[in-house]
């Protein structure tokens, strides 16, 4: 194994995934939180997390005249909630059902005298039959699985935002979004689409329909869910004519038919000599089926040279 492969650490399902579920389930919790505080940016860009140096942040939350935000750091495991006013409340990250969590998080924001009412059912997973104040069956903590889960996102945005800074149109950040559990990054043509059908698992259609108002080549990771394995997927909306036979690369990639995705299992991105340029080359071959199928104006849209960056 090549001394690159050190940093993307192993992410098997079958042994993390009760911590995994329990993981989601925290995290739509506190999602939600800043999404009830929050102003509405296109595409619910105001929704998601982001990967930092010991965790997952909200990032900075908008609060009366202040602002607070709120910190999964699964270096010392522990839940940070922060205010602009120099005020904190902490908690230990371990086993324990959602619905303590969900008792601990709203606790701790009430003496912070932070007010935020959230519908309290999980969103993006199909047939939940418990409020977050009710689920005591999910309450599986594993401090090394979510420690390695961590180091993977670290991997993953940094080759992420290598892709990302290759785009000069409309892109989004590199960010987590909850509902899926998904770390993602989306390019745009500039067009406007097709209105979106929907369809989502308990999600109205219509943030599906303002998500996907235009013409998009996105890319991102899940942890596992629906596939069984950790993967990395790509698409495009709306899918244009071809896309599913385009010749993406590596080899291991393969288009999944009921997803209307490409798929490329983690696994082959770890214990690859080179795993940057193997995923590198299916973030960009992907986005090349989409952009050459779909006709994008790729030479106003594409950085063709490296910037030199540094200090002038």
């Amino acid at each position: 194994m090549a001394i690159q492969n050190v940093h993307w650490p192993v992410l098997p399902l079958d042994q993390w995934q009760d911590t995994y579920h329990t993981l989601h389930l925290w995290s739509q919790i506190v999602g939600k939180i800043r999404l009830s505080q929050m102003p509405w940016i296109n595409h619910s860009w105001h929704v998601p997390f982001y990967v930092t140096a010991r965790g997952l942040t909200t990032s900075l939350i908008p609060y009366g005249s202040g602002a607070f935000e709120i910190d999964f750091d699964f270096s010392v495991h522990r839940l940070h909630i922060t205010t602009s006013e120099g005020e904190q409340r902490s908690f230990a990250l371990k086993a324990m059902s959602v619905a303590d969590f969900y008792r601990k998080m709203m606790r701790s924001l009430g003496e912070l005298d932070i007010k935020a009412r959230i519908r309290p059912m999980p969103v993006e997973i199909p047939d939940p039959i418990q409020s977050f104040s009710e689920n005591e069956a999910h309450a599986s903590y594993d401090p090394e699985a979510a420690g390695r889960y961590w180091r993977a996102l670290l991997q993953v945005q940094r080759v992420f935002t290598d892709f990302r800074a290759r785009f000069i149109g409309k892109v989004s950040p590199v960010h987590l979004f909850w509902g899926a559990f998904d770390l993602a990054v989306t390019r745009f043509s500039g067009r406007s689409a097709p209105k979106h059908p929907g369809g989502a698992p308990n999600c109205p259609d219509w943030v599906m329909q303002e998500a996907y108002s235009h013409e998009v080549s996105s890319a991102g990771f899940w942890p596992g869910a629906g596939l069984g394995e950790a993967a990395f997927y790509a698409y495009a909306y709306p899918e244009p004519r071809g896309f599913s036979e385009y010749p993406v690369r590596p080899e291991a990639a393969y288009y999944h038919k009921e997803l209307g995705e490409f798929i490329l299992p983690y696994q082959a991105v770890r214990t690859a000599d080179e795993p940057d340029t193997l995923l590198l080359d299916f973030l960009q071959s992907t986005y090349e089926a989409a952009a050459e199928l779909a006709g994008w104006d790729r030479i106003a849209l594409e950085r063709r040279k490296p910037h030199p960056g540094g200090f002038t």
